[in-house]
């Protein structure tokens, strides 16, 4: 397998029924984007946003129990990311936290692609539900236009759409400053 992200959205469709073949088990955690900003907006962070994504890894790893966990590491350390999550678990396990990570371990690939495929289909639920979204990501030029047409149309952005992320702010700081 390889990295998820050199995938196409309709190649990871398709390879996701045959990962969960395969798979023993799977487990998600989902990150809601109003506690993503609550954790990132409060005003004492005594730790940064890699922790909670540090909290759900090791939750699903609580969830799965297996003997070697492997990590695609958010931290710039990828071993302090794996000691992070190690303080978190309430049980002794191998962490492997690398950088790039799902590149080289099948394991992580197959996460990796599982997890933008739920994504994908969240997106796609929301999109159906408050129009055409794009995929989400900062470079999409549809998700861009969405997040133009509905800040100059509503007071705040829905509550899908992270408030901290540096993308809304800053469509949100331009739609203000041509309202000035």
């Amino acid at each position: 397998m390889r990295d998820s992200k050199k995938l196409s959205p309709r190649r990871r469709q398709a390879l996701a029924p045959k990962i969960k073949d395969v798979a023993v088990r799977c487990s998600y955690v989902e990150l809601q984007p109003p506690e993503i900003d609550k954790f990132v907006l409060s005003k004492i962070r005594l730790r940064k946003l890699n922790f909670l994504e540090a909290r759900a890894m090791a939750l699903i790893i609580e969830d799965l129990r297996p003997e070697v966990a492997y990590v695609d590491a958010s931290d710039v350390f990828a071993e302090r990311f794996g000691r992070q999550i190690l303080e978190l678990l309430s049980f002794d396990v191998e962490v492997v936290s690398e950088h790039e990570a799902d590149a080289r371990y099948p394991v992580v690939s197959a996460a990796s692609i599982l997890a933008k495929v739920r994504r994908d289909e969240i997106v796609l639920r929301l999109s159906e539900r408050f129009g055409r979204l794009g995929s989400g990501y900062s470079g999409d030029s549809k998700t861009i236009g969405f997040l133009r047409s509905w800040i100059n149309s509503h007071p705040s952005y829905p509550w899908f759409v992270r408030k901290s992320w540096a993308t809304a702010k800053r469509i949100l700081d331009e739609v203000r400053q041509t309202r000035l």
